[in-house]
Formats: structure tokens, C-alpha cells, sequence
């Protein structure tokens, strides 16, 4: 308590806090819209409470690796050097994550496209084993995203009390925005395809970082930010096609 009692009357403290509120709620859409379309996939009575699942264990695993700062500090040592470049645990980590995003990505894309091919789909198609295997894939992507949160939370404070804050805030919202996110896109079949692309790009943006070409998330989120509202306005524009549809049908009988 004597700890955080100088943090509350300290500006700096409350201006660092804000700014990880943001940037944690920020980073944790990447999660987020990876949790709703594997859910999605789900019977419908199973759906919310493996997004409830989800989300908390990124919030368990979030926290446990706060109180392990020390360990995480250090996965950004370098292990290894490959065509110049040193590698540590933080980016063989991300590197993975990456490559596991453009592959589930890419594999949904299929199976949109050519949806008669079913087959293939490597979620079993029993409700057990399609519970199970959408938490494990959650668990995996947990783990990558709560590394790099964590990891930019130490690069901006110092204060594990503040980390601490902005982590449980980030994950209440997604926790209150998990069902209408994942709602929103299985009505809007178009959405499906959209948020796909965002995760083969995050993906993409995740390899790019662990083999040391930094890329600045302004400039991914600002895309991701362009290419949603485009899709808006093209919903928008669907549906004035189709109410202007429907009452030609009606004035025209």
C-alpha cells in the first residue's frame, strides 16, 4: 500500500496509465477479433462460454507474467544470431505466433471460398472436440499476444501496479465486447472475410517483428481502422440497395 499511495499523487503516474489503458485495450483487439471468429465456429450454447474461457485465461496469463517481469525482461535477449541478426525467445515467440495466424487465417480463407470442402477443417467436427480444440488454439494465441503486451507494458512503465491496472481494464473490455463483436460478424458475412485479412496481417506484422524489421502498430491499425470503415459504408450501401429493392417489389404489386 505504501507502494502505490506516491504513484496516486504522481501526474507522470496517472499520464503513464492512461496511455497503457489504451495501448493494452488497443493490442488486445488483435485477440479479441481471433476469439470471435473461432467462436463463431462453435454451437451456438457453446459459444459464449468459450469466450468467457478465452478471455480469462489472457487475463491469467497476462497477470502471471507481471509477477514474473524480471523473466520476461530477459526474453529479449538475444539467444542466437542468424544472417546478422540476434535472436531471443521474445521473437522466436512472436515469429511462431505469426506463422500460426497466417496459417489459420489462410485455412479460413479457403474454407470460405471453397466452403464444399469441408474435410479439411482441423476443428473436428464433435462438439467436445471442437470445444476443446478452439480453447487450446485460444491458449496459444493468448500466450503470443500477453508476451507482447507485457513486454510493451515494461518498455512504458516501470510500475508493475500500474501494468497491473491497465491489464485488468484492457481485459474487461474485451471481456464486454466479446459478444457483440463476435455477433457483429456473424451477421455480416462480409465482415468474416475482412477480419480474416486483419489476422493474416497482424500475422505477417508478428513475423516481421521477431526477425527484427520493427513496424510501427500506428501503421496497421490506422489500415485496419481505413479498411473497416470502407466496409461499413459498403454495408451501408447494401442495405439502401435493398430497402430501395424491397419497395420497388411492394409499389410495383
Amino acid at each position: 500500500m505504501q507502494a502505490i499511495l506516491p504513484l496516486l499523487q504522481d501526474p507522470a503516474a496517472w499520464v503513464a496509465l492512461v496511455t497503457l489503458v489504451v495501448m493494452e485495450i488497443v493490442l488486445g483487439i488483435d485477440n479479441l477479433i481471433f476469439i470471435s471468429i473461432l467462436t463463431n465456429k462453435l454451437p451456438q450454447e457453446m459459444r459464449e462460454k468459450a469466450r468467457r474461457i478465452g478471455i480469462g485465461l489472457a487475463l491469467v496469463m497476462r497477470l502471471a507474467l507481471l509477477g514474473t517481469v524480471a523473466w520476461i525482461v530477459q526474453l529479449t535477449t538475444p539467444v542466437f544470431e542468424l544472417f546478422g541478426h540476434g535472436f531471443s525467445w521474445k521473437d522466436m515467440i512472436l515469429i511462431a505466433g505469426g506463422l500460426f495466424l497466417v496459417w489459420k487465417a489462410t485455412k479460413e480463407i479457403h474454407h470460405a471460398v471453397d466452403p464444399v470442402d469441408k474435410d479439411e477443417d482441423f476443428i473436428a467436427s464433435t462438439a467436445s472436440t471442437t470445444f476443446a480444440s478452439a480453447i487450446g488454439q485460444i491458449l496459444i494465441l493468448d500466450l503470443v499476444f500477453s508476451i507482447d503486451s507485457i513486454i510493451t507494458a515494461v518498455g512504458m512503465t516501470p510500475h508493475v501496479p500500474i501494468m497491473v491496472v491497465a491489464v485488468l481494464a484492457a481485459v474487461t473490455v474485451m471481456l464486454v465486447a466479446a459478444t457483440p463483436l463476435a455477433n457483429f460478424i456473424e451477421k455480416n458475412p462480409t465482415i468474416v472475410m475482412l477480419a480474416l485479412a486483419f489476422l493474416m496481417m497482424i500475422g505477417t506484422t508478428l513475423i516481421a517483428e521477431g526477425m527484427g524489421f520493427h513496424v510501427p502498430k500506428g501503421y496497421v491499425y490506422a489500415a485496419m481502422a481505413f479498411s473497416a470503415l470502407v466496409e461499413v459504408l459498403n454495408m451501408f450501401a447494401r442495405r439502401k440497395r435493398e430497402r430501395d429493392r424491397k419497395l420497388k417489389v411492394t409499389t410495383t404489386h
